[in-house]
């Protein structure tokens, strides 16, 4: 997959909820219901597991055509051989991680987060990031604690960085659209999706809701 694929819903794996086979049906699950990114984040150190999940879901993905981001673990991205990765604060310095993809032979897609950090943004596009990410847009179970972003910080990316820009935390089928008027490329969520009961209709449900705003 391409940096031409950043578009649309972007779903991030809850290991908490989800592992091994199951982990893989939900996300499954999920690109039926029209998901188009799909990031494995697990922060645990069950190494043999993890690299399992991973190359399981790296194959789900080429298969319906998806792109398929590790969260900040580049050895287990090349591994397995995921289209990238995604940096937070406190992970590899974005031009060690490209330098590394490109020794494997690799041009890899790599994501940043940048809260509501306009200089982390800036620097984060000025070094070659291929989408940026903001957050938390609204109070998220996920990360109750996570300082907010102003939903305008999309708008503002998208126009001054020419980057991909993604919206993240809190997001809901029902306050999407406060955020698509501000045109995100795409919009990520963990426990709307994979918190549901039926996974499938939440993916369709968030994405239609999308699409209509």
């Amino acid at each position: 997959m391409s940096r031409d694929d950043l578009s649309g819903l972007y779903v991030i794996t809850d290991t908490t909820r989800f592992q091994r086979e199951a982990l893989v049906s939900a996300v499954a699950e999920a690109i039926e219901g029209g998901a188009r990114i799909v990031q494995y984040r697990d922060k645990s150190d069950e190494v043999a597991r993890r690299r399992d999940e991973a190359a399981a879901l790296a194959e789900l993905c080429r298969r319906h055509g998806r792109v398929f981001i590790v969260n900040d673990d580049v050895s287990l991205a090349i591994e397995v051989g995921a289209d990238g990765v995604h940096l937070g604060r406190d992970d590899d310095a974005l031009m060690d991680t490209r330098a590394r993809f490109e020794a494997a032979g690799l041009d890899a897609i790599i994501g940043v987060s940048c809260y509501a950090d306009r200089l982390r943004a800036e620097r984060a596009a000025a070094e070659g990031a291929d989408y940026l990410a903001f957050g938390a847009m609204f109070p998220s179970p996920t990360k109750p604690h996570a300082p907010g972003a102003p939903a305008d910080v999309l708008g503002w990316a998208r126009e001054t960085l020419g980057r991909p820009v993604c919206g993240i935390g809190g997001i809901t089928a029902s306050n999407v659209a406060d955020l698509m008027v501000h045109r995100p490329d795409m919009i990520a969520v963990i426990s709307e999706v994979f918190a549901a009961s039926d996974i499938r209709t939440a993916a369709e449900s968030l994405t239609r809701a999308m699409v209509a705003a």
